[in-house]
This record gives C-alpha cells, sequence and structure tokens, in this order.
C-alpha cells in the first residue's frame, strides 16, 4: 500500500522514488521537506477544486521547483526557477514524458514565483503555485483544512524558526546573481538580506535607456 498523508498518496512510481532520491540527495532538509509539503497542499487544493491533474507529475514539480537554490548551481547566473525548470527537463528525459508534458511542468516550475499568471494556466501550473503559496504565505487555509494541514505538518515539519530560515535560504543561493531576481518576489529577498543589494527599477531602465525620447 502507497504512503498516504492528509489523505494523499505519494507517488511510488519508479520514476516517482528517483525523484525522490535525487532531490533528497542534494536539497538541504528545509528545501526538500517544502517540496513535500508543496506537492501535498497542491494535491489537496486540486482535489478540493476538482481538477483534473497528474499526480505523479506534480510530485515531480513539487520536488524540482527549488533544485535551482542548491549547491550545484553556486556559480549560475540564470534564474534559480529557470535552472529547476532545466534540471526537471533532464530527469524527464530518462523516462519518456510526453514533450507536451514536460513543457507544463516546465512552465510550473519556471513561473512559480511569477504571482498573477499561474492560475490562468494548466491545472498543473496552477497548483504548484498554491502549494508554494500555502506552504509559504499561509494563503488557501480555507482549502485545506485544519486537520490536513496539521497530518502534512506531521509528516513534514517546517520547524522551529522556518520562516527566517527559509528566506535566508533563498538569499545565499541568489546573492551570486541578483540580476535575476530583476520582476519577480526574490528582489524582495535581497532588498532584506543583502545591504549591497540596490534593485533595479523598471521605469529607470526606460528613462536611461538609449533612446532619445
Amino acid at each position: 500500500m502507497r504512503k498516504r498523508v492528509a489523505g494523499v498518496a505519494i507517488p511510488d512510481s519508479e520514476m516517482a522514488r528517483a525523484a525522490g532520491a535525487a532531490t533528497r540527495a542534494i536539497e538541504p532538509d528545509i528545501l526538500y521537506r517544502h517540496s513535500l509539503r508543496v506537492f501535498l497542499f497542491a494535491a489537496l487544493i486540486g482535489v478540493r477544486r476538482r481538477l483534473v491533474f497528474n499526480a505523479e507529475l506534480l510530485y515531480v514539480a513539487a520536488l524540482f521547483h527549488d533544485m535551482g537554490l542548491t549547491s550545484l548551481y553556486r556559480d549560475s547566473q540564470t534564474r534559480f526557477e529557470v535552472d529547476s525548470a532545466n534540471a526537471m527537463r533532464e530527469f524527464l528525459g530518462g523516462y519518456g514524458v510526453p514533450e507536451d508534458a514536460v513543457a507544463d511542468v516546465w512552465n510550473a516550475i519556471a513561473l512559480h514565483t511569477t504571482f498573477g499568471i499561474c492560475p490562468h494556466m494548466s491545472a498543473l501550473t496552477g497548483l504548484i503555485a498554491a502549494g508554494v503559496e500555502t506552504d509559504l504565505l499561509g494563503m488557501h487555509f480555507d482549502e485545506v483544512s485544519r486537520t490536513e494541514r496539521n497530518a502534512v505538518l506531521a509528516e513534514y515539519p517546517r520547524g522551529a524558526g522556518f520562516k527566517a530560515q527559509i528566506i535566508d535560504v533563498f538569499a545565499q543561493a541568489m546573492a551570486h546573481r541578483p540580476a535575476t531576481t530583476f520582476g519577480t518576489v526574490n528582489a524582495d529577498v535581497l532588498e532584506r538580506c543583502d545591504p549591497n543589494y540596490r534593485r533595479m527599477n523598471f521605469c529607470g531602465l526606460i528613462l536611461g535607456s538609449d533612446w532619445k525620447e
């Protein structure tokens, strides 16, 4: 019998187990547990909304959505979301997943920090964003009951000081590529944590462009 948490079955296919092993080997505990909670919250919300989604691909997307924040990418100058999405695409390439499904998962990961867009895309893309919003921002509590939240936390606890710690993890992973935070919530992280960070301004880029007018 597959493991269930808050009534949600944890995918147990060969691909799902490999994805779990791959991410567990590189992600620190705080990111790994966050990723599992994102899957569970996303799945619960998907059921509540009566959406049709592939639980196995939702699981892989959740596991890989923060891979770009790990030590594998300490020299990357690419947005961490794109690094994460590309890592997932390389992983899924070994399992014969159709390209349109891979593209769907890629979008879900790449766009998960771009609020206001994901709910208007595929079910999977919207659910990954909703799972992240639930675990980090406490949103969607009307769609995930207290009993379900407690069950998820009992299995994959946030731990003491999670809020400050996760922000610090984000900051450390993006400190060497500050320009990649432009236009996303990631700029808020560096503005809070890096005293030398100077946020780029869209209006300033327009006014300071090479165009005369």
